[in-house]
């Protein structure tokens, strides 16, 4: 009884809040270090394959954390050039390319004082890379055609479904910002390690269509 309460509390506190689904011991600890993480300004590395839900932790650890009333600012760095997801990331001042008709102000300054989640981290070009690296050492940015520093404070949380430390060893991800990235890492184990839960999240999902149809829920 007394861990069937457990459960729910866990469900109730994390899951019904965060949208996070599982009450199976994995992510049971998953949730205990959400929680542990959250307060701190520590630079989390969220790892899980496609579809586990990684931005769903990031998000969670975001709105657990003092920052919860700042922005999250989300950006797939594995659905842009390098130099669109540059000017995305950074910015840029009107003229310093072509097509830049105005002052674009970029994600990192977008999420001041709250978190910036760079999702498929592992699909950043090197030359993003670094200057990524230089934002975390820093805490300061300089936009695309410009020379001034600007001061940023925001929280980054990194995700991907590759192995980084491989793509390190065969020199396609930078060791240097590997480190600053895996502060914390977090795992989120795939929905074939923890089949019991399928029942759960097909009601989550079948009340979520029901309240959009608005039907009740069967």
């Amino acid at each position: 009884e007394w861990l069937e309460g457990e459960n729910r509390r866990l469900r109730d506190d994390l899951g019904e809040t965060y949208g996070l689904v599982g009450e199976s011991a994995a992510m049971r600890e998953l949730y205990r270090k959400i929680r542990k993480v959250a307060p701190n300004d520590t630079t989390v590395l969220v790892l899980g394959e496609s579809g586990t839900g990684k931005e769903l932790v990031a998000r969670a650890l975001h709105r657990a954390s003092p920052r919860s009333e700042k922005p999250f600012v989300a950006i797939n760095c594995a659905t842009l050039t390098e130099n669109l997801l540059e000017s995305e990331l950074f910015g840029h001042e009107k003229g310093s390319f072509t097509g830049a008709t105005a002052r674009k102000i970029g994600h990192i300054e977008n999420a001041q004082g709250g978190t910036l989640f760079l999702d498929e981290v592992g699909d950043m070009p090197l030359t993003t890379q670094v200057k990524i690296l230089r934002v975390l050492e820093q805490r300061e940015i300089t936009r695309v055609g410009s020379s001034a520093l600007v001061p940023v404070d925001i929280r980054v949380i990194a995700a991907t479904n590759q192995d980084l430390q491989k793509m390190v060893a065969e020199g396609r991800f930078r060791e240097d910002l590997y480190y600053r990235l895996s502060g914390v890492v977090l795992r989120i184990p795939p929905l074939r390690e923890r089949r019991r839960e399928i029942p759960l999240l097909a009601e989550r999902f079948a009340g979520e269509a029901a309240a959009t149809a608005g039907r009740p829920a069967i």
